[in-house]
Parts: C-alpha cells; structure tokens; sequence
C-alpha cells in the first residue's frame, strides 16, 4: 500500500466513522490522480457511488500537504445544503456562499482569510458577481487547493441542465496557478457530453487552437497512469458501470390525466416508505399535491416558486420519513441526498433517458430495493417543446440587446432598463445576457450590464445542432416508454456505458410489478379535483419601469381609482383538468386549416357547453365585494366568437346586460403575444377606447362595477388599459374575467 493511499483510506476511514471501510472501485484512482499527480479529472460515477468522498478525501490530503481551500462549484440551493451538512459530519470545514445566506457573508470571508475553511462552496451565477469576482475571487484563485466542478453536465450545452454559467469554468481554470487539480463529476453524460466537459477542463485546449483536437485519457479503475504517457493537460476520465441493481423501473400508460391522478390516489400509500413525484411544471406539482392531501395523504409541493424556507422544510421533512412524498419540478433534482429514498414516480415524462436517469437515480441509493414508475401523458411532448425552444438563444434578440448596450456607451444598464430596450421578458433577457456574457460580447459590472465591444457572431451549426440533439433525445424517451426490452440497460445504452446487461427486475424483465387497477371513490375524487375551476388574476399596480421611452408617459403605481378589481379565470393553461380543453382551443393553427377573416383564428367558435357551465361555476364561487352591474367585452381579432359566446352565457344566466365591446382605436393593439412588460403595454395603449354607444349604455351603470370579459390573459396590460378607460367611464370597479391565464 502506498503512502498516499493509506492516507486516504485512514481519513476515508474517519470520515465514514467505520474501521472497516474501504474504497469503492474507481475511488482511489481518482483521488490518487488529483493528489499526487495533481491532474485534472471527470468522473461519471452513479448516483451513490461516492463522488463526495472523493473531493472529501482529496481535499484533506491536500490540506495535510499545505494546500489551500477547496472551491467546489455547486449548482443548487438544496445540494449546497447536503454538502455542507456531509461535510461538518465527516469534519471538513465547509461554508457557502450563496444567494441565501448574505448576513453570513462576512464571517466567511473572515474564516476564508484565517485559513479556517477547507471547503468553500460557490454557484456558477456567484463566479459572475461583480463584488465577488473583482473582490473575492482574485485571492481565493491565488491559493486554491483544489476545484471541484459537481454536476459537472451542467458545462456542456449538449447536456440535459445546461447552465451558461457553468462555462465560465473555462476562464476560472485558466486563471488557476499551474498544478491546482481539478475535480468534475457526473453520474449523467453520455460520450459526447463527456467529451465536450474533457474538452473544456483542459485549458491548454481553451487557450489555444489545439481545442479541436483536445485529447483525454480513460483510465479504467484499477489501472495506473504514469505521467510520461500523456501531457500533465490531458483529462483523466473515470467512468464506472451506471447500472443501479436496487432499481424496478416500470411505466404504465394510461389514458388521461384522470386516470393517472386516480392511481395516484389509489396506490400511494401501497409505494414502500417515502418517495418523490415528480411532475414537468409548478400548476401540476401544485394541483397534485392539493388533490393527495385532501384524500389524506401527507405530501407537499416543492417548485422553483416555493419560498426557500419552505423548501427547506420540506427536504427535511422527507428526509425525516415525516411526508409520504414530495410533488416536485426538477427544482428537486441533481444532489438531493436522501439514501433510503425508497420511490420516483414521474406524471409526465422528462425531455430525455438522460434526464429521467437523473432524477430516478435519487431512489434506492442505500437499501436494497426502490421503485420507479413513469406515467406518460399525452401532452408531455408540447411541454419538451416549450421548454427547448425557451433556453436557445434568438439572434435577433440577442442583437438587439448588444446594439442597445453598445448605445449606452460605457454606462451600464441595469436588467430593468434594457427591458425598456429589448422586448424580453425578464427570465429569458437574464439568460441570455449570461450566454452573451459566457461568449465575451457583454459583461457583467456593478449597476448593470455594458458591451465589451468584442464582435458577437451567432452560431446557427451549433444552435441546430443542439435542437436536432434534444428532439433525438425526445424520440428515444418515446422509444424508452415503448421499449420491450430492459429498460435499465435502455437507461445505460442511453449514456452510452457499455457495461450495459438486462436488469432482471424491471416490467419487460421479469413482469409488471405495479398495479394497473383503479378505485372507483379515487376516480371520483380525481375527476372531481380536475373539474376544478377558478384562478385568480391579480391586478396590475404599477406601470413597468422605462416604459416612457417607448412613447407611452405613465411611471410609478397605477392610481387606486384606474385599477382593476381582483379577477377570475376558468384555469391556466398549464393546469391539469381544464387546461387541456384550454391549450387545445388557443394553440397556433395548423397548416392547411381553412381560412378565416384577417387575425381571427380558423378555429374560432362559441365555447362548448361544459366550458360554458364552469365558466357559471366561477362566477357562482366569486365572492365580489359588489355583484357588477353589467358586462363589457374585449373587442377580440382572434377569438370573437368565443368571446360573445362566454358574454351571452353570462348576461342570460346572471341576469346581467351584455352592453357590448370596447372599440379598436388607431388600428387597434400591436406587436405580438410574448415580450416585457414595457413593450406589452406599448402595444395597447391608447389602442382601445369606449366608443359612443357603449359610453351611452355605460351612463345607466355609472358609480357601479362593470364585468368585463376577455379570452385569455398574459402580461395583464391589455385588461389594465382597457380596465383603466372603464373606470374613466364611470365604472366603480372592473372585474376581469377570462377563460385563462397563459401560466
């Protein structure tokens, strides 16, 4: 045994708190290769199979041998908190940085400056903010011990959660003093993801023309290799059999969202211990979790719009086998460390095998036995579609916002004010300034954002190629639903190890081993949740910032006398039960359909019957202050028909006269659907007004409030101006309805 590995296995030893532990195969290899050779490593290793011991053991050697912190580079919030927590077990000094914790920021660049931590944990956004960067960052580069990438797909945009802050690595490496080891780990790339993270690890390939021919070194567990052999810049990769033999994998197709809410409803309490749902967005986490709690069942939603301590709480609360399950976005993803997981079950299926292997290796890591089921849907493959369009860059978009920052000249704006600038609503404009970012043409300073004045070229072989990527990615998920072969060794072929064998346990191996049959209360009860109806609209109460620029001269909050009342909606178009009916009725046209009038949409008709009685349901469950007096439309170009049907229903049901619509005014709204706040409100101001007869029948009702129906509601602002020249009618309160909210 060499020094150096009976080091490790002695700290190993400690770390785990037993006498008898020893590595796991690949382990030692790796950390031989930071500690001794000082080298660059990847390694793509399943879920559990130790990485954090790794960088642990690594980590203290190093330290032992006077070498600085560690940074370990980590891309969410609830990760943080695992590593953090291991690593005070196992006694690393570990701290963070971290969007959460700003009032500890203080103590832990004290501690940084002692030399009292070995661990410093950072998030890729951290490495770009200006205080940090130009502040922190120098001095932490000047002596780190160690990097460490986790979650090291992130880099590649060819992988399934890429970050563009994460190729910002590449510069950080680069920067490092010579002979700093570098750790990145995976349990989730295929050969092409770990070529382009391989690639990118090497600086020498970074910084020079050699990137196209970059080379690395597979090193198989067991194996030695010496440093004559390669270039010290070669990356060694370690990649060890990804098959997890503690998982039953299964899927079960069934017909709608009913039916997969009813088995839920039926069977939860039959999955062994605690688990995770996973659905693909926030309404359905939300509604899912309503739906299973009110049928008793003790779980919690956990998205990106859950407030951070809630998060927190509910990790702890699974973890604590206190909850059933957890109904979660892939907000609850890559790090969530709970050993004795004992089920995944997804509604709706991730975009790839890659990514659904993510998620499912969260179960069975330290007992013998977990379950994992998918239940497809139908609508899975518009939700894929959606989110892949929403991440690529728009050259037009990105253009526009170098050209607006180059305008400005060295003063910087602020993420606000180039929205006033740019029509891009603030989430996709901050991913795309980090892209522009990552790419050398923006950077980020204090107050904003400036140009670099480096020419931006977009690259439209690359952006295909990606897009051809993931719809590939998309039609081997369909392929692994379908599949009748081993769908662990699908998963394995899938990340392209070729270790891959038949599990001998999944559905297609052995036999379905869940439950196909439904109660009859549970599918009264999902039908019940489904028909759910109602959602609220919040009234806008200040006008967006910079909208003066664009012609339109309002700033600060919309006077209490021009707003809107809270409204209603039959649902959102992301919601489970209604929001099918919905997303079909407002999906672009397909090729071919027949003609229509200009703007109105081929498809346009009165709304069904079903749709019509819900709509009465909302209303009846719509507790006014003041019941309206009467009812206003929305002059629609799309939908008019749909529109007056919804109208009509309301005046003879309710009793209500149906005064007519607003008017178009200076050919009525422009743009398109999409956009910032700003350039959505320039789009409708002043393009609507009450004409004369309408202004006429509104005299009988004035100082009382006024319903007012739209189809569908986005940004809000075409229901705030028209809202705004009611109330400047003489309306007491505008009470906005439409048939939905776009999310």
């Amino acid at each position: 045994m060499t020094d150096t590995r009976a080091s490790a296995l002695a700290v190993l030893r400690t770390l785990v708190g037993r006498s008898d532990a020893d590595f796991h195969e690949g382990q030692f290899e790796a950390i031989e290769t930071l500690v001794d050779q000082r080298r660059r490593a990847l390694v793509v290793q399943r879920t559990g199979w130790g990485k954090s011991a790794v960088y642990f053991v690594a980590t203290l050697l190093l330290r032992q041998r006077g070498a600085g912190p560690t940074i370990l580079v980590s891309p969410l919030l609830a990760l943080m908190r695992d590593q953090v927590a291991a690593a005070a077990r196992a006694g690393v000094r570990a701290v963070s940085i971290n969007s959460s914790n700003a009032h500890e920021w203080g103590e832990v660049l004290q501690a940084l400056a002692n030399d009292e931590v070995d661990v410093l944990l950072v998030s890729p956004e951290r490495l770009n903010n200006p205080s940090f960067r130009d502040n922190q960052l120098p001095a932490l580069i000047s002596r780190v011990g160690l990097l460490v990438v986790d979650e090291a797909h992130c880099i590649s945009d060819w992988g399934h959660d890429f970050r563009p802050d994460y190729r910002r690595l590449r510069d950080l490496i680069a920067e490092m003093p010579a002979g700093v080891p570098v750790l990145a780990t995976t349990a989730t790339a295929n050969s092409r993801v770990v070529q382009d993270v391989a690639e990118q690890l090497d600086s020498a390939a970074h910084d020079s023309a050699a990137h196209a021919s970059a080379t690395h070194a597979t090193k198989q567990p067991g194996t030695q290799t010496s440093g004559t052999e390669q270039p010290n810049t070669a990356v060694v990769t370690i990649r060890g059999p990804l098959a997890r033999a503690s998982l039953r994998l299964g899927v079960l197709r069934l017909p709608d969202a009913k039916a997969r809410l009813a088995w839920l409803l039926t069977h939860l309490s039959e999955l062994p211990g605690s688990g995770i749902i996973y659905t693909l967005t926030v309404s359905a986490a939300e509604d899912t979790a309503r739906l299973l709690r009110d049928a008793g069942h003790a779980v919690r939603a956990y998205t990106g719009q859950t407030d951070t301590a809630e998060r927190e709480q509910s990790e702890q609360m699974l973890k604590n086998n206190e909850v059933k399950a957890l109904v979660a976005t892939s907000a609850l993803g890559m790090g969530f460390d709970k050993p004795d997981l004992g089920f995944v079950l997804h509604l709706g299926a991730p975009s790839s095998p890659v990514a659904y292997y993510q998620q499912v290796g969260r179960a069975g890591r330290a007992t013998d036995n977990a379950d994992v089921l998918l239940l497809p849907g139908p609508e899975d493959e518009a939700i894929w579609q959606y989110f892949a369009t929403a991440s690529m860059p728009n050259q037009v978009k990105a253009e526009a916002v170098i050209d607006a920052l180059l305008a400005n000249g060295d003063a910087p704006l602020s993420t606000p004010a180039l929205e006033a600038r740019v029509d891009l609503r603030r989430t996709p404009l901050e991913l795309l300034l980090k892209v522009l970012d990552v790419d050398g043409a923006v950077r980020r300073v204090t107050g904003g954002w400036v140009a670099t004045g480096t020419p931006w070229v977009y690259d439209r072989d690359r952006y295909e190629r990606i897009s051809a990527a993931r719809v590939a990615e998309q039609r081997s998920m369909i392929d692994y639903e379908q599949t009748s072969g081993c769908r662990m060794e699908f998963l394995q072929r899938a990340l392209d190890d070729e270790t891959a064998v038949a599990c001998g346990r999944c559905d297609n191996c052995a036999a379905p081993w869940y439950p196909a049959g439904l109660s009859a209360e549970a599918a009264a009860a999902a039908a019940q949740s489904l028909d759910r109806v109602g959602v609220q609209i919040e009234p806008r109460a200040q006008w967006p910032t910079g909208v003066a620029s664009l012609g339109v001269n309002v700033r600060g909050n919309i006077p209490p006398a021009e707003r809107l009342a809270p409204g209603r909606a039959l649902a959102r178009l992301t919601d489970l039960g209604w929001g099918g009916a919905l997303r079909d009725l407002f999906s672009p046209p397909a090729t071919g359909e027949s003609a229509a009038p200009v703007g109105q949409s081929p498809t346009d008709a009165p709304a069904s019957p079903a749709m019509l009685a819900a709509c009465i349901r909302v209303l009846a469950d719509w507790n006014w202050d003041e019941r309206p007096a009467a009812i206003v439309t929305v002059p629609s170009r799309r939908h008019p028909l749909l529109i007056e049907s919804v109208a009509r229903t309301f005046s003879e049901a309710g009793r209500l006269p149906w005064l007519g619509a607003l008017e178009h005014a200076g050919g009525g709204p422009t743009g398109t659907s999409g956009g910032n706040s700003a350039y959505r409100l320039s789009n409708v101001w002043d393009r609507f007004v009450v004409g004369s007869e309408l202004a006429a029948a509104l005299e009988a009702y004035a100082g009382r409030p006024i319903l007012l129906v739209d189809d569908i509601a986005d940004s809000r602002w075409t229901l705030t101006v028209t809202g705004r020249a009611l109330r400047r009618g003489g309306a007491s309160a505008v009470l906005p309805f439409t048939l939905a909210v776009r999310s």
